[in-house]
């Protein structure tokens, strides 16, 4: 897989999991706080590894 390639992949992922995070939030009011904690680190984890791979690129 080219590192484009791979950028891309991980921004849908950052996406799909902020589409997720912004339906629980509105449709799933028994989401606990933890588990929209844990999917926001997901999602900065996602946006991190994106700048540094094209900040190394």
């Amino acid at each position: 897989m080219s590192l484009d390639a791979h950028i891309a992949t991980l921004e849908q992922r950052h996406t799909a999991l902020d589409h997720e995070l912004a339906a629980a939030v509105l449709t799933n009011p028994a989401m606990s706080d933890e588990e929209i904690r844990e999917m926001k680190r997901r999602k900065l984890r996602l946006k991190d590894e994106i700048e540094r791979l094209r900040r190394n690129n």
